[in-house]
């Protein structure tokens, strides 16, 4: 009854836009999203043109940088990729669901808030041969001095693919997060554990074979990020040669053009590599699929399990980072080996330069309510079936798309401008809010807008008084997301800016090269600061605004 309801009403309504009586909206929705996307594509190809010279490869060849940057990339990349999935894996077959996973997810903004660059500065205090963690040691073995010891920059990146499976095990845990609260996967989970099965069979037997096929995107939006990743490889790894991406970034910012073509072979290069690895990937885990047993049906009687606190040293190392960013930005005296420091005051921060906070927030704040219009529209009326490109730049390495907007930037004479660098963080502050908001946006009952639309509504009247009001809650969240991806950006800056633009992230980078550590955490703390910000601030306008309606809380 119901159904035969629901089908009259759609059929007595009004032709929505882009029908063949209307305007073409669908395809005016995406023009937004082209003007974004669309002038990379010849940039990219003026960027990589030079790299077609013969020569260019040979001298890229007889070049003995490049072979033990590629190598240090890979390491980091596999093995903080890898490492991130199996903490993500083994949290979530662990504790979903309990109450613990619960406690889990609202832990999870907190530490998505700090930026990449931020985390590896507060790491590299922690882990350094001078860290809070030597200093701790040293405190029981009566150390004068600081040990002999390469816990980072060291040749191999492994400090830096730590650091990279810490991070993106966050991102790894939101994504789960977002997947295992659907309703059909708890059901299972619970049919599951009702016919015997453990909770370690049912992972494996119901729960991963669902879930691995719509994780494939944000792992290799991971591993594409450990790719291309410059500001934390500046950070904690490789010095010389450093990893592939920032020997790629040394060669485009340099002014010889041959030097400019070799960074453009090599990012070519780093593309390739992506492609093959997920390539690799993907007939691993077609052959594992063709040999997989079929399941025997053989109940296992339910084990307690052996690390039930696992996830506490991952949280606790993420509130140590900010922890020891805290301390030295205040801290006036503190020689190896004092846990703390001998004392303390706000002259650091007085005396910091409030510039490129300022930066940062107009450019995170033009970036974020920019790409949010774009976004809604987008979804609601633009073409469904290319969805999957924008996510393009999350799952390519970062720096030929950057050249790609570069080389656009200086054909229209754009480049060192506002303009330039507002447009060069959409590219990746849209797909990020784009896949924040896709699923809020199709776990949206359907049937409220055919009521809007059968009293009278047009479909943009209906969308903002039904439907956009009812996804308050992930709109504000997403444009805080946005905002917090936008502060983040350090290649994109660097480029489009033109070196005329300073961010808080390129600061922290660029004082990361020096000694003075106070001025560093205040910058990197400054970078925390605004996404967190963003993120409380959306917290405590969904709850005012939904303060007289439960549902919108």
């Amino acid at each position: 009854m119901a159904q035969a309801l629901r089908l009259a009403l759609e059929r007595n309504l009004p032709k929505p836009p882009g029908s063949r009586a209307g305007l073409p909206w669908r395809w005016l929705s995406a023009l937004p999203v082209l003007l974004i996307f669309g002038p990379v594509l010849p940039g990219l190809y003026w960027a990589v043109n030079p790299a077609l010279d013969p020569a260019v490869w040979q001298s890229l060849w007889f070049d003995g940088q490049w072979v033990q940057a590629l190598r240090s990339t890979l390491v980091s990349s596999v093995i903080g990729t890898v490492l991130a999935c199996g903490i993500a894996g083994l949290l979530a077959t662990l504790h979903y669901p309990s109450q613990l996973w619960m406690s889990l997810q609202r832990r999870l903004p907190l530490l998505l808030s700090v930026p990449h660059a931020a985390f590896a500065l507060g790491l590299f205090f922690l882990i350094a041969p001078s860290g809070w963690l030597a200093r701790a040691v040293a405190h029981f073995a009566q150390w004068t001095s600081p040990p002999d010891w390469v816990t980072v920059q060291d040749p191999y990146g492994l400090s830096l693919a730590l650091a990279l499976a810490i991070k993106e095990s966050w991102f790894l845990l939101w994504v789960l997060a977002a997947v295992l609260g659907e309703q059909a996967v708890s059901r299972q989970m619970v049919m599951g554990r009702s016919l015997g099965y453990s909770r370690t069979q049912t992972w494996r037997l119901v729960v991963w074979p669902q879930l691995l096929p719509r994780l494939k995107w944000p792992v290799m939006a991971v591993f594409a990020y450990g790719l291309s990743v410059v500001d934390m490889a500046i950070i904690l790894g490789p010095g010389t040669p450093p990893t592939l991406a920032v020997l790629i970034w040394r060669w485009l910012t340099d002014p010889d053009p041959a030097l400019q073509a070799r960074g453009s072979a090599a990012s070519l290069i780093l593309l390739t590599v992506m492609l093959a690895c997920a390539l690799a990937v993907r007939g691993l885990a077609w052959l594992m699929k063709l040999h997989r047993p079929y399941p025997t049906g053989q109940r296992k009687p339910a084990a307690s399990p052996r690390w039930p606190r696992v996830h506490t040293p991952l949280f606790l190392l993420g509130y140590a980072v900010m922890a020891v960013l805290l301390l030295w930005s205040v801290a006036q005296e503190w020689f190896f080996p004092a846990l703390l420091p001998a004392a303390v005051s706000l002259e650091t921060w007085q005396q910091a330069d409030g510039a490129p906070f300022w930066t940062t927030l107009w450019l995170a704040l033009a970036a974020s309510l920019l790409c949010l219009p774009a976004v809604l529209v987008w979804l609601e009326w633009g073409p469904k079936r290319l969805n999957a490109l924008l996510y393009l730049p999350l799952i390519v390495p970062a720096l030929p798309l950057v050249a790609g907007q570069y080389a656009a930037l200086l054909h229209v004479h754009l480049d060192g401008t506002a303009v330039a660098l507002v447009w060069s963080h959409l590219l990746w502050v849209l797909p990020y809010m784009m896949l924040t908001l896709i699923g809020p946006y199709r776990a949206f009952d359907p049937r409220l807008m055919t009521i809007a639309r059968a009293l009278g509504y047009s479909p943009w009247k209906a969308c903002l008084a039904v439907k956009w009001p009812v996804l308050l809650r992930p709109i504000l969240a997403t444009l805080a997301l946005g905002f917090a991806v936008s502060v983040a950006q350090y290649l994109p800056t660097l480029f489009a800016g033109g070196g005329r633009f300073t961010t808080v992230t390129t600061e922290a980078v660029a004082l990361s090269a020096g000694g003075n550590r106070r001025v560093l955490a205040v910058q990197a703390l400054l970078q925390i600061a605004l996404p967190m910000a963003a993120f409380g601030l959306a917290a405590v306008a969904t709850h005012w605004l939904g303060r007289h309606r439960k549902g919108l809380r």
